[in-house]
């Protein structure tokens, strides 16, 4: 199996969990292992500086040491006056927060019920075997809590990169309500993370546990590969997944002899048929995150991770909705400067302004732009894309077809992800230039529709009856009882998962 990173490439990156200053918003672009991470920017490099400068000087008043605060509730307000320092106010922040835990409780607890589907969450199998693997999960696996001796990063063990930590990162460590489990496939089939009936069963014993619908699950097919239509009979006849999910690329992580379209009528749609008529009609598809080597070496297969194949398939097939996953994205993988320069010239992002463009065009309402990997990547790259980014698939698509995801816990804890849109606006001059709207605040109308409403529709959780049982739980009784004992922050190690540049 290929990797998208050589072993030449890993040997220049370390461990992000390694980084010194554990910054409760990563300074750096970290990778999740399907892409080579930038170095750090300049700006970065500024925005580093100035939370260790606020770190000292607000931890010591408050009888903190650096590390100490910036595993507080002030500590992440701080890193949000930093990031504005640094990139201009993107982020609405109050200094009263970074100096006062009182105002940023009181902060918390009237957010405490906003609703959080996490759309794109993932974790590794107990009977996953292959070294090779967990070599590449030094960077970019899950680990319980890096600040203990005990999980010593050089000393990978199977249990590291299992369920346990999954649990305890998205539905303890974060403000997640419901997450949607998901795989992927690969040309070797040894390699698939998570099979279908191990995704199915992780959502029905967490559930079982909780006492709720906390967890959903995908099935992943793999068209063009030998037996993959049984998969799908088999899924739907015995496994009973609440989505699906595939690659159009072929294998995520290397080259893949079985690239595909959505739209091959002759592949696909017979299977189409099928999902409609078992009522399974959500489908998430894994677009964008390609490196530029990717695209140089091989050149008769990277359009398949480009949404052209997205506007005709959902026009053929209203009855499914077409969740785009990293909403096609490509903005990571060259320096953010001329990529900001683009889209403040031209209001245009590559491949994610395709993607928004195709409800017009095509006259669909049934294509969603899920914001995974990209949006934790622009947040720390450049604020001004992030916002950008956002702003240009609610014009085009309507904040109704924007769905929040994280890709967790590839980054570690959610938390400052879910913070990072919270606080989120649209610079007025960027509103301005490209008829962007603002987002409005962390409980907007906009954002609450990102976070959960659009994913509650679309997998049909009536939250009337849903939020109920969610909010008594026993993750939720877990939650409240973490908060109070203060471990919520207290026991937050701010690792980030995956790697950098060194």
């Amino acid at each position: 199996m290929a990797y998208f990173l050589s072993k030449e490439e890993l040997d220049k990156l370390q461990h992000a969990e390694r980084e010194d200053l554990r910054s409760p918003i990563p300074t750096r672009i970290i990778s999740n292992g399907e892409f080579d991470p930038l170095p750090q920017t300049e700006k970065q490099g500024q925005f580093e500086a100035r939370i260790q400068e606020l770190a000292d000087t607000y931890g010591k008043k408050l009888g903190m040491d650096r590390r100490d605060f910036l595993r507080s509730s002030c500590g992440m307000a701080a890193a949000f006056l930093a990031l504005n320092d640094v990139f201009g106010p993107v982020f609405t922040v109050d200094q009263a927060e970074a100096a006062d835990p009182d105002v940023v409780l009181a902060r918390a607890e009237g957010l405490k019920h906003q609703f959080i589907f996490d759309a794109q969450t993932h974790f590794v199998r107990d009977d996953f075997m292959h070294e090779e693997a967990l070599g590449l999960r030094k960077f970019a696996g899950t680990h319980w809590n890096p600040s203990n001796e005990l999980l010593d990063p050089d000393h990978q063990e199977l249990w590291m990169v299992k369920f346990e930590n999954y649990v305890k990162e998205i539905f303890v460590d974060s403000d997640t309500d419901v997450a949607l489990l998901s795989g992927a496939p690969f040309d070797d089939p040894t390699w698939i993370l998570v099979h279908n009936d191990q995704m199915v069963r992780a959502r029905n014993i967490v559930n079982s546990i909780s006492g709720a619908r906390r967890m959903l699950s995908h099935a992943v097919l793999r068209p063009t590969q030998a037996g993959w239509e049984d998969e799908v009979d088999e899924a739907i006849e015995v496994h009973k997944p609440d989505a699906w999910k595939m690659y159009t690329i072929g294998d995520p992580f290397g080259t893949s002899n079985y690239p595909w379209r959505l739209d091959d009528e002759k592949l696909m749609y017979g299977t189409y048929e099928k999902m409609v008529k078992a009522g399974i009609t959500n489908v998430a598809v894994h677009k964008g995150l390609l490196p530029l080597d990717f695209m140089q070496s091989r050149a008769d297969t990277w359009q398949y991770a480009t949404p052209w194949d997205v506007g005709k398939v959902a026009k053929d097939w209203p009855q499914l909705n077409f969740i785009i996953y990293h909403s096609a994205c490509q903005p990571f993988l060259e320096l953010p400067g001329p990529q900001l320069e683009l889209f403040e010239q031209t209001g245009e992002i590559r491949w994610a302004t395709d993607l928004a463009k195709i409800p017009e065009e095509f006259g669909v309402s049934n294509v969603y732009a899920e914001l995974g990997t990209v949006f934790a990547n622009c947040c720390v790259t450049h604020p001004r894309l992030a916002a950008g980014l956002v702003g240009t698939l609610i014009k085009g698509m309507g904040a109704e077809h924007v769905i929040w995801g994280s890709e967790a816990p590839f980054y570690g804890s959610p938390q400052w992800e879910i913070e990072a849109m919270r606080r989120l606006e649209i610079p007025e001059d960027i509103q301005r230039k490209h008829g962007f709207a603002p987002l409005g605040v962390a409980d907007s109308m906009v954002k609450n529709a990102i976070f959960g409403l659009n994913s509650a529709k679309m997998f049909g959780l009536d939250l009337r009856t849903a939020r109920g049982p969610i909010s008594q739980d026993t993750f939720a009784q877990i939650r409240d009882e973490y908060h109070q004992s203060g471990g919520f922050y207290r026991n937050r190690s701010n690792a980030a998962y995956g790697f950098v540049q060194v």
